[in-house]
């Protein structure tokens, strides 16, 4: 039993080590630290837009309230400020013909709520801007004109982060694992991928990018080393009809890197394939990207997808997602290299080959026979 536990708490930390060398999560989000940036975190307020789309909702809703607050306190206090120059406060007891900047302001309270009903024109009607003071005046008008800059932006940026793309992402999904087998007479690597609306994704593409370690000749040694991996379907990569759960595949042939790799030997290979799929929203015409990565334990050598697609007997067209991630068994090839070895095989049986050691030796044939 305590050896039973070992080796699960082993496998565990084992599985938790490669999780972390994931550079790509299942669900698409990148896994990466810059350190020792030598440029300051101010440049980032230059682009002060694309930096408040990516704040997480906590971060944003935080700064959309303090925002408002801050704005509506900051001229509170320039409102008890014109009032107190202009000795408009009860404390300093104005006579019955004294006329306030402000009418009914009492204190920092009053000048507060009179801050909030300006900026968001409220408008009560109990407290109210005289003609007394210009200064009143220019502050109404500032006000009024950055409340609705404060407005447009902070309501602007929850409604684009609402109506992003990337949202879309989220209901296209991939298979757990990759498989592969035979297809079509050939080797390949399969994936999986589901729209889960019925709205289409207009011009879809999709590729992928093996991230391995290499070493140059020259003796560099290169992490997360790309290269490219072409997915296709049986009408092609590009322009997919993206109406039901499609099965790309890869063909492993002399070029492809996995020509090298076995059944045997690859869960010893240290690589990550990143699967892009491109395209724009049939809604917004807006294009996103969905993202998924798989590292050679998700690679699973001989299966192939369970069927998923089924017509009912009123004529239409079933998606069984139970199935979506379920693979079958298959007898396939243990290596690419063999299968390439098989075929050539199998055709130079089909063909004559002359022995360039075999002599034809011409016989003279003489008769003794006498008459």
């Amino acid at each position: 039993m305590f050896s039973y536990l070992r080796e699960r708490f082993t496998s565990h930390l084992r599985e938790r080590s490669r999780r972390r060398a994931r550079l790509v999560s299942k669900d698409g989000r990148c896994n990466i630290e810059f350190g020792n940036v030598e440029q300051s975190r101010f440049v980032f307020l230059v682009d002060i837009w694309t930096t408040i789309l990516d704040l997480r909702w906590r971060y944003k809703m935080t700064i959309f309230i303090s925002a408002f607050l801050g704005s509506w306190f900051l001229f509170g206090l320039l409102w008890y400020v014109v009032a107190y120059i202009h000795k408009d406060l009860p404390e300093f007891n104005p006579s019955i013909n004294h006329t306030p900047c402000v009418e009914n302001i009492n204190g920092l309270t009053s000048a507060f709520l009179f801050s909030l009903e300006t900026q968001v024109t409220i408008g009560y009607g109990f407290r109210c801007v005289t003609e007394q003071c210009a200064t009143a005046i220019f502050l109404l008008i500032f006000q009024s004109i950055l409340g609705v800059i404060i407005n447009s932006f902070m309501c602007g940026a929850i409604l684009a982060k609402i109506s992003r793309s990337k949202n879309r992402a989220k209901t296209i999904t991939f298979s757990k694992n990759a498989v592969i087998s035979k297809r079509g007479g050939k080797l390949c690597l399969l994936i999986r991928v589901a729209n889960l609306r019925k709205s289409l994704l207009i011009g879809s593409h999709i590729y992928g990018k093996l991230l391995k370690t290499t070493i140059t000749p020259e003796g560099e040694t290169i992490i997360l080393d790309q290269v490219n991996i072409e997915f296709v379907v049986d009408a092609g990569n590009e322009n997919l009809f993206f109406i039901s759960p499609l099965t790309v595949y890869h063909i492993i042939d002399k070029n492809s890197p996995f020509f090298h790799m076995a059944a045997e030997t690859l869960l010893q290979q240290d690589f990550e394939l990143v699967v892009f799929l491109d395209g724009t929203v049939e809604a917004t015409s807006a294009t996103c990207q969905v993202r998924t990565s798989y590292i050679p334990e998700e690679v699973l050598w001989g299966y192939r997808f369970a069927p998923i697609v089924s017509k009912t007997k009123e004529g239409k067209y079933r998606v069984d997602f139970q199935n979506f991630s379920k693979t079958v068994a298959v007898e396939t090839p243990h290596c690419a290299f063999c299968l390439y070895n098989e075929k050539e095989a199998k055709a130079k049986e089909k063909k004559g080959y002359d022995n360039p050691g075999f002599v034809l030796s011409e016989v003279n044939e003489t008769s003794d026979t006498k008459m």
